[in-house]
């Protein structure tokens, strides 16, 4: 007979599921004891939105304000998820002191146009608040440098939402690397391609395709790997005019390489046709792990002109659906002193270091190094 194979491989809701039932490193019982974490949520647009959904299927979670302009935006959000007074609160940013003021919250999430990240970090954590942000933390390494202390000053809790750490598969390539299943690793290879083709008005304020795209990439490459690179060199341009005269890129390749000799590329897109296009693959000199492809379900129809599937994912939404869950889960915990936070401040910074170097590759045309004082963060 057969026997079960346990799932170490990254079954996140199983081993979930089996802790809890086994009182394994479960926290449940602490949980319950615990007050819940009161929130205010800057920003319902698509990231917001999504990040309020989960909290709301949370039972930790405490929505008491939400901070948005458009009140096109707060009608459906508030009909759409039965968010009334008095138990939430909607403002217009013009009255976000109310929230610093208020004592009660927790903890502040910023998903607002990436200009105003660091006044709303820097407030947040002043008034005592703990702080869950979109990146970039701030519109240059001086902002982020900011942000960092103040939260080192006030003791709170800080986290980039760099989301592709908590997804189940991506967190698997992680795992079965540093259980030498494919020996030294020697190359990664990221590809993201956006899936539909962002607004101009995103564009306008999305702070470039280097630290709006790449930042995820070179984030998990440098988590992944363990080290940060010591040279970077990159190529772009713009096929779509309109990104063109924003003067942006749509189209971009990045090579890094680290101090263990181990290579990196990325390859970017700001459209794929074919749906939000998201692979890995890593080599290392006994094998190659891959994951990528996902798609909404796994039927497949053959018949006599061959065999075909549903398409990928069509978006970040569906495709990183668990990884929002679950980072926000960590969050709380965070938040409730339950575990540490996973994204370090040295790491949050070194990204925006590496993408701003990216950048000055493509216009200076050519490699350029990068020298760390440690490789800490990661």
């Amino acid at each position: 007979m057969g026997t079960c194979v346990e799932a170490s491989y990254g079954d996140h809701h199983y081993l979930k599921y089996k802790s809890e039932m086994e009182g394994i490193q479960s926290k449940s019982n602490v949980v319950e004891s615990l007050p819940d974490v009161a929130i205010a949520i800057f920003g319902l647009g698509r990231i917001g939105t999504i990040h309020l959904d989960n909290l709301r299927r949370n039972h930790r979670a405490n929505i008491m304000y939400c901070v948005e302009e458009s009140s096109e935006r707060v009608n459906y959000v508030r009909n759409k998820w039965k968010l009334f007074e008095p138990e939430t609160t909607f403002l217009k940013p013009s009255e976000q002191d109310k929230v610093f003021k208020d004592k009660r919250i927790d903890a502040v999430l910023i998903c607002t146009p990436t200009f105003t990240h660091e006044e709303i970090c820097m407030k947040s954590l002043e008034s005592g608040k703990a702080v869950f942000c979109e990146k970039p933390l701030a519109l240059n390494d001086d902002g982020i440098e900011r942000c960092l202390e103040a939260a080192k000053k006030y003791k709170r809790p800080l986290l980039c939402a760099f989301n592709r750490r908590f997804d189940p598969g991506l967190r698997s390539v992680k795992d079965r690397i540093e259980s030498g299943e494919i020996g030294q690793v020697q190359v990664v290879k990221t590809c993201s391609r956006d899936s539909p083709k962002p607004s101009v008005d995103y564009l306008k304020i999305s702070g470039g395709i280097f630290h709006d795209c790449a930042v995820h990439d070179i984030d998990y490459i440098c988590w992944l790997l363990g080290e940060y690179p010591c040279s970077v060199s990159s190529f772009a341009h713009a096929h779509y005019d309109d990104v063109k005269e924003l003067g942006d890129h749509d189209t971009v390749c990045i090579n890094m390489k680290f101090p263990s000799g181990k290579l990196a590329t990325i390859d970017l897109s700001r459209c794929a046709v074919y749906g939000y296009d998201q692979r890995v693959e890593v080599f290392g000199n006994n094998g190659m792990l891959t994951c990528g492809e996902q798609r909404p379900t796994g039927v497949r129809c053959h018949n006599g002109k061959g065999a075909t599937s549903v398409p990928i994912f069509f978006s970040f939404a569906s495709r990183y659906q668990e990884a929002y869950a679950i980072e926000m889960e960590h969050f709380l915990s965070v938040v409730q002193g339950l575990e540490e936070c996973n994204v370090k401040g040295e790491s949050i910074l070194a990204v925006s270091k590496i993408a701003s170097a990216c950048e000055e590759s493509v216009r200076e045309g050519k490699v350029i190094p990068l020298k760390w004082d440690c490789q800490n963060g990661l």
